[in-house]
């Protein structure tokens, strides 16, 4: 038997706006779920362990702020709900005044899962079906507006969509034993890919989706696998390995990296 193709940029979809018709007053909103402790970051930052990832900062601002500003200077998106956790909101709410936001950004108290925090924004949210909710992560950062406006477009054409990169690396599945993993098999990465966010849905659909989660007591990893769960097909479109979720200090340290190379370009400074 012959050995599939390796998956490649190519192979994931690439939708461009006059692939759709759009419907006249269709809203674009973006969920960020940002009541997450951050364990594995506060742990290894000594000084820090009362800061939340989301509010370690990169340059002096948040990494959360970074994030925000990414879709607040989107032309597609209409609104920005932050889910929280209830002792942070204050203080955001302070620095989301000073920011200036050209977007409404509003907030919704998380809950102890990623899932329970977006049912909450979901709930808060006033959408038609055909309405357009994006979810993505609060660290993740220097997702770019290509990504974002692919994402737009593929569940305009499609109903859900995620980015996503192929897989580089061997992925191993593994048995874990009280001595460490046991590698059980080698996945064959042509036909991987590492999720990413944004991951956009029809309201209508994402909200049944979690419906169904949530009356079977169901939790999933992400939001793209609930609508798995129920029969439904989602499309990927071609992510970043930019595209960092910053969940430890080796993470931070390149993130700082990135963001300076945004900010000489932003400033026409080249090496």
């Amino acid at each position: 038997m012959g050995r599939a193709p390796r998956l490649s940029p190519r192979d994931l979809d690439k939708v461009t706006p006059g692939d759709y018709t759009a419907l006249p007053n269709m809203k674009v909103m973006v969920i960020i779920p940002a009541a997450g402790l951050g364990t594995r970051m506060s742990a290894a930052s000594a000084g820090n362990k009362s800061k939340t990832k989301q509010f370690f900062e990169l340059q002096g601002t948040p990494i959360l702020f970074h994030t925000l500003r990414k879709f607040a200077n989107s032309n597609q998106v209409d609104e920005i709900v932050v889910a929280l956790r209830k002792n942070e909101t204050a203080g955001f709410l302070k620095q989301v005044e000073q920011e200036g936001f050209k977007k409404p950004v509003r907030v919704v108290e998380g809950g102890e899962h990623r899932q329970d925090s977006v049912a909450n924004a979901l709930a808060a949210l006033n959408a038609s079906p055909d309405d357009i909710v994006l979810v993505h992560d609060a660290v993740r950062p220097f997702v770019d507006d290509e990504t974002i406006t692919g994402v737009i477009e593929a569940v305009k054409k499609y109903g859900s969509a995620i980015a996503g990169v192929p897989a580089v690396d061997t992925v191993k599945q593994v048995d874990r034993t009280s001595d460490g993993a046991v590698v059980l098999a080698t996945v064959p990465r042509e036909r991987m890919v590492m999720a990413q966010t944004p991951q956009g849905f029809r309201f209508g659909l994402l909200k049944k989706a979690f419906d169904e989660a949530k009356a079977d007591g169901f939790l999933g990893t992400d939001e793209a696998s609930l609508i798995e769960r129920g029969g439904g097909t989602v499309h990927v479109v071609m992510g970043s390995p930019r595209n960092l979720k910053i969940t430890t200090p080796g993470d931070l340290e390149l993130a700082e990296f990135f963001l300076s190379q945004e900010n000489r370009r932003k400033t026409g400074v080249t090496r």
